[in-house]
């Protein structure tokens, strides 16, 4: 039981460290790309209630999950969005966010693909990240430099006592996204652009 308890707070504390982007805390419109359980998605609906949250997870039975944790938790500002990324980048999700975030979901250059699309001009995409590697923060550049995104910042972060190389990466959209994203599901992930 204890392991349970702590792992949860882990995680929850690993979901609020995203608050440090100050352009995360004060966005009206967030969506949480493969939201698994609701990390980070749902502590930043519970933290930021004025804001609306989207989880957007193409598993089904996760944003079932997801649906039963915010009514249980009584966050009527998060809601599951059953769908991959690029679907929801193609429809209703375009354009329509003022941040989006990633947590443990894949390579900067596959997410910044994911994220770019759904994010307004001058909205922020934050990823969270373990250690820094530099050949993947290159290849996450140069795919932004093709999306519209601008690599901003790195913030360490050190979300609960003992956690070593913990960082968020921070990209701000700052120009149109090309029609031509996004592209089909899981060609982001199978012909990286970067």
């Amino acid at each position: 039981m204890r392991a349970g308890l702590d792992a949860l707070n882990i995680h929850i504390a690993d979901s609020l460290a995203g608050l440090e982007v100050g352009e995360l805390r004060s966005a009206e419109a967030i969506a949480d790309l493969g939201s698994g359980a609701g990390f980070p998605g749902l502590v930043l609906a519970a933290a930021l209630p004025d804001a609306r949250v989207d989880l957007v997870e193409s598993a089904r039975r996760k944003c079932e999950v997801i649906e039963r944790l915010a009514a249980a938790a009584a966050l009527p500002n998060a809601r599951a969005v059953p769908a991959r990324a690029e679907e929801w980048a193609a429809g209703e999700g375009a354009s329509a966010y003022d941040a989006v975030t990633a947590r443990a979901v894949a390579a900067l250059a596959v997410v910044c693909e994911y994220a770019a699309p759904l994010l307004r001009e001058g909205g922020v995409f934050v990823a969270w990240k373990g250690a820094r590697d530099p050949d993947e923060e290159r290849a996450g550049a140069r795919a932004c430099a093709r999306l519209g995104l601008e690599p901003e910042r790195v913030l360490r972060v050190e979300p609960f006592e003992g956690v070593r190389n913990r960082h968020l990466h921070v990209f701000r959209k700052v120009s149109p996204t090309p029609p031509r994203f996004p592209r089909r599901p899981g060609m982001a992930a199978k012909r990286p652009l970067a």
